[in-house]
């Protein structure tokens, strides 16, 4: 997320394993029992679920903009972790009209945010099946611990700025909304024609008929729920590829169009010059989604195509982009590692500076450094926000990328950027968390680095020496 600590948002994940870890042992055999209603973490206790992973969402959506309405139908392909007689989606607000196990109904309740669905008969460990919802009404976004609003975001005008970070999956799509599970996306959105449905990946597909055109978008790499979006506008559209054959599909708010394309215009430059740094880029698209929404008040690193509230500039463009791989390529676990999104992206926009005319890392270091103590920067450790209300506050951001550049004074540059591109092909579409990035650093540079970390990325307050 860009500059989150000038305003705030949040974030989901689980993989099959983490699933199991997160709601205890699993047993094979036995009594079935209800999967849990969240995923574990302690920032958001009923965000995802327990019991299950969700190998690909497939949904269709059809939205009218005059009277903001959602008609929808979820297709979830699961795969039980252990023996359930029960489990929970994500779902805030709308109605559900149906739901089915494999082609036959399932009962269902609702508490708040938690949709429970009871099969007919218990689900084995292991067991694959389909789980279709059919829903229906007109989204409202949360809003979240630190103020901002998340989820489907309707405008003045009818259009949508979709941002999940950290939990708004839930007002459009029922889903497994943690970070910890990660899914692959078929995305079909039915809007009047003269509107731009925009999601993730690729565009497989646009038709229009009887006065209303179907947009069908496709991701085929992992992805959490907080990094989905179904964008609606009357967008000015823009479609290329780049000379290493990535394609491109920039989605534009007329009202943005002059001040975004000489930044949007840098997108291939800047993909270019990430991939040397951290790796080859990891997805099978690009682009951007620009709108006019400055109440939102924030720009999100959605998968392949970010999404941003009015025209960026160039260190935005920088930030989100560098996301693909630190946060969407490789995800947290939990929210207490933040850092490991933020601190990264802000740490790319250090080194584009320093490249182009601004202060160098070590330069941008000091003036951090040289804030009061009294400063936001020093109100609590990088590496432990303390909870959801803390994610997008400053520490995650620029303190993060202190913790970077002082390891990288430490290891030097050879080991460093090594560290790096490491992290970024090891946990390709998978998951990372702090212990193991520390682990990395260590191996790597051969270095006792313990009380840099104790100090830069857990320690309390401002440190005593730079």
């Amino acid at each position: 997320m860009a500059s989150k600590f000038a305003r705030p948002v949040l974030a989901l994940v689980a993989t099959p394993a983490l699933a199991a870890l997160l709601v205890g042992a699993a047993t094979s055999g036995g009594a079935a029992t209800p999967g849990a209603p969240g995923a574990g973490d302690p920032y958001f206790p009923l965000s995802g679920n327990g019991g299950y992973h969700v190998a690909h969402y497939g949904l269709d959506l059809d939205y009218t903009p005059t009277t903001r309405r959602l008609e929808g139908s979820a297709d979830l392909a699961v795969t039980t972790t252990h023996k359930l007689s029960s489990f929970n989606l994500d779902l805030s607000g709308l109605t559900v009209d149906s739901v089915r196990i494999d082609g036959r109904r399932a009962a269902f309740t609702r508490d708040g945010a938690e949709l429970t669905v009871t099969p007919a008969h218990a689900l084995d460990k292991g067991s694959r099946f389909h789980v279709v919802v059919t829903y229906s009404g007109v989204p409202e976004y949360v809003t979240d611990p630190d103020g901002s609003p998340d989820g489907w975001i309707i405008q003045p005008d009818g259009s949508v700025f979709v941002a999940n970070e950290p939990q708004g999956a839930m007002t459009w799509f029922p889903s497994n909304s943690h970070p910890s599970d990660k899914s692959t996306y078929d995305v079909k959105v039915t809007v009047p024609d003269g509107w731009t449905a925009v999601s993730n990946g690729r565009l497989r597909d646009q038709r229009s008929q009887a006065g209303r055109t179907t947009f069908s978008w496709s991701e085929s790499k992992p992805m959490a729920a907080y990094l989905a979006t179904a964008s609606i506008g009357k967008f000015q559209v823009e479609q290329y590829v780049t000379r290493s054959g990535l394609p491109v599909y920039n989605a534009v708010a007329p009202s943005q169009a002059a001040e975004a394309k000489p930044v949007l215009d840098q997108l291939p430059a800047v993909i270019e010059w990430e991939s040397g740094l951290f790796g080859r880029y990891p997805f099978e698209a690009a682009g951007s989604i620009v709108e006019d929404a400055p109440d939102v008040g924030y720009a999100l690193e959605t998968q392949t195509r970010p999404i941003y509230d009015r025209a960026p500039d160039i260190g935005t463009l920088v930030h989100e982009t560098a996301h693909q791989w630190f946060g969407d390529s490789v995800t947290p676990t939990k929210w207490q590692d933040i850092w490991l999104n933020e601190g990264f992206a802000t740490y790319a926009e250090w080194l584009w500076a320093a490249e182009h005319g601004g202060l160098s890392t070590a330069q941008q270091f000091a003036a951090d450094y040289a804030l009061p103590a009294t400063d936001s920067l020093w109100s609590f450790p990088a590496g432990d926000p303390g909870d959801g209300g803390h994610l997008f506050a400053k520490p995650p951001y620029e303190r993060g990328a202190m913790v970077l550049e002082k390891l990288r004074q430490t290891v030097g540059d050879r080991a460093f950027f090594t560290i790096l591109k490491t992290w970024a092909t090891d946990h390709r579409y998978g998951h990372g968390d702090s212990a193991q990035f520390i682990a990395l650093s260590k191996r790597i540079s051969g270095k006792n680095l313990d009380a840099l970390f104790a100090t830069w990325l857990y320690g309390q307050g401002k440190p005593a020496t730079p």
